[in-house]
C-alpha cells in the first residue's frame, strides 16, 4: 500500500461532487469515515497519488506529521491554510475533528457548506454537525454553529426557523463575556439580513452595524459586499422611524463604497439629512426615483427632514436664546404654519428635543437637543460661537480683575 492511501486514512479527502449530489451527506460522510479507517495501515516510501496537485503534497506531508505527534493546535491552522489553497477545492478533511478546536471545526464546515449549490444539502450538512459538538464546553462554537444554521435557512426562505435560531443563539450569546468577534460577526450578519428580508428598517440598521464592528471591512468584505453595505445602510437610515442620529454611519469607512458610484448621490442626502438642509433635500429630490423606495415614501421623509431642520435651528441659537415663535420655526422648516404644532409634539414624543410649548402664545422653549455628528460648517459655527464666549469672559475678568485687586 502506497503513502498516499495510508495518508488518505489520516486525512480522508472528501470530494465536493459527494457534497453537492448526495442527498444524504452525513450518512455518506460517517460511512466514508468508517472505511478509512480500515485502511490504517502501515505504509511505505512516501508516493503520492498522481490524481493529486504536485502543490498539496506538503500539506499531506505535514497532515501526517502534526497527527502523528498529536499537535491539534497546529494542525488545526495548516488545515485553514490548506482550505484557502485555490487547488484544494475539490478536497475536504473529514478525521480528527474531535481533536480539533470546536469553534475552528464549525468555521471549517461553514466553509465547506458555501461550496454546496443545493440549500437543503446545506442546510442538512450544517444540521449534521450539532449533535457532534459540546454544548456546554463550546458555547462560542454552539452559537457560531445556530447562526450559520439560521443563515442557511434564511437562504433556504425559512424565516420562522432563521428566528427560532437566532433566538436560540442570543440566549446563549447573551450570557457569554469576551466573544469572538467572529462568533458576534456570524450572529449580527444574519440577524441583519433577517431584518432585511423583514423590511424592518432600524432593526436591520442596528445590526448591521454592530456586524461591521465585528469585522474588518477592508479585508472580511469584498467590494461588492461593502457598497451593497454601505446602499442598505443608508436606506434603512432614511426609512427607520427610529432613527434621527446618522453620526455612526456617517463616520463609519464602509460609506466610502459609495463614493463614485451610481449610489454618491445617497451619501450626500445622508449628511443633508444630518444637517437638517430643507434646501439641498430639495435639490436631491429629483434623484429619488433612482431608488424607489425613497420615492414612494416621500412624504416620511419631507417629514423627517423638517424634524432635523427644527434640530438644527435649535442648535444654531445660544444657550439664552432657545424660545423660538411657531413663525419662526414654520420659516426653518418651510412648513405652513398650522402644521408646526404636530412638528413640535412630534420632535417631543420622539425625544429629540426636550422643552415646553405655549399654544397660546404660539412659542416653543427648548431646553435640550438630541446630541448629533456635526459636519464641518456645523463646527465652524460651533467654534465662532466659542470664540464670542471667550471674548465676553475675557470682557468680564477686565471688569473684575480691578476690584480684586483692591480687595486683596
Amino acid at each position: 500500500m502506497s503513502w498516499w492511501s495510508g495518508a488518505f486514512g489520516l486525512v480522508l479527502l472528501l470530494f465536493k461532487v459527494v457534497a453537492k449530489h448526495s442527498q444524504t451527506f452525513a450518512a455518506t460522510l460517517h460511512r466514508h469515515y468508517l472505511q478509512a479507517a480500515d485502511r490504517r495501515a502501515s505504509h511505505s516510501s512516501p508516493k503520492h497519488s498522481p490524481s493529486t496537485p504536485t502543490e498539496l503534497h506538503p500539506f499531506f506531508e505535514a497532515f501526517r506529521n502534526l497527527y502523528t505527534r498529536k499537535l491539534w493546535h497546529q494542525l488545526t491552522l495548516k488545515l485553514y491554510e490548506f482550505f484557502d489553497h485555490p487547488r484544494s477545492q475539490p478536497f475536504r478533511v473529514d478525521d480528527f475533528e474531535s481533536k480539533l478546536n470546536q469553534q475552528r471545526l464549525v468555521e471549517m464546515a461553514t466553509k465547506v457548506s458555501k461550496e454546496i449549490d443545493n440549500p437543503q444539502t446545506q442546510l442538512s450538512f450544517l444540521t449534521s454537525l450539532l449533535s457532534r459538538i459540546d454544548t456546554e464546553k463550546s458555547k462560542e462554537a454552539h452559537v457560531l454553529l445556530l447562526a450559520n444554521i439560521a443563515h442557511a435557512k434564511l437562504l433556504y426562505g425559512d424565516l420562522v426557523g432563521t428566528k427560532t435560531d437566532m433566538d436560540a443563539a442570543w440566549k446563549i450569546l447573551d450570557q457569554l463575556d469576551g466573544v469572538d468577534n467572529a462568533v458576534n460577526a456570524a450572529y449580527y450578519r444574519v440577524a441583519a439580513d433577517y431584518y432585511k428580508a423583514k423590511a424592518e428598517y432600524a432593526p436591520y440598521y442596528k445590526h448591521s452595524l454592530l456586524y461591521l464592528a465585528c469585522v474588518d471591512v477592508a479585508s472580511d468584505l469584498t467590494r461588492d459586499e461593502c457598497l451593497l453595505r454601505a446602499h442598505d445602510l443608508s436606506v434603512s437610515a432614511f426609512l427607520g422611524d427610529t432613527i434621527y442620529n446618522f453620526g455612526e454611519l456617517l463616520m463609519h469607512p464602509i460609506l466610502d463604497a459609495l463614493d463614485n458610484t451610481q449610489y454618491d448621490w445617497i451619501k450626500k442626502l445622508l449628511f443633508t439629512f444630518n444637517e437638517g438642509n430643507i434646501g439641498k433635500f430639495e435639490a436631491l429630490a429629483p434623484l429619488f426615483p433612482q431608488e424607489p423606495i425613497l420615492e414612494q415614501n416621500y412624504p416620511f421623509l419631507r417629514q423627517k427632514i423638517c424634524l432635523m431642520a427644527l434640530i438644527e435651528s435649535v442648535f444654531k441659537r445660544n444657550a439664552n436664546d432657545r424660545t423660538l415663535t411657531f413663525q419662526s420655526i414654520a420659516e426653518e422648516t418651510r412648513l405652513p404654519l398650522d402644521e408646526v404644532e404636530h412638528l413640535i409634539m412630534k420632535a417631543l414624543s420622539l425625544k429629540l428635543i426636550r422643552g415646553s410649548m405655549d399654544q397660546v402664545d404660539q412659542k416653543a422653549h427648548i431646553t435640550w437637543v438630541q446630541p448629533r455628528v456635526l459636519s464641518r460648517g456645523q463646527i465652524g459655527e460651533l467654534a465662532t460661537r466659542l470664540g464670542a464666549w471667550m471674548e465676553k469672559l475675557g470682557d468680564v475678568e477686565k471688569r473684575i480683575a480691578p476690584e480684586v485687586s483692591v480687595s486683596a
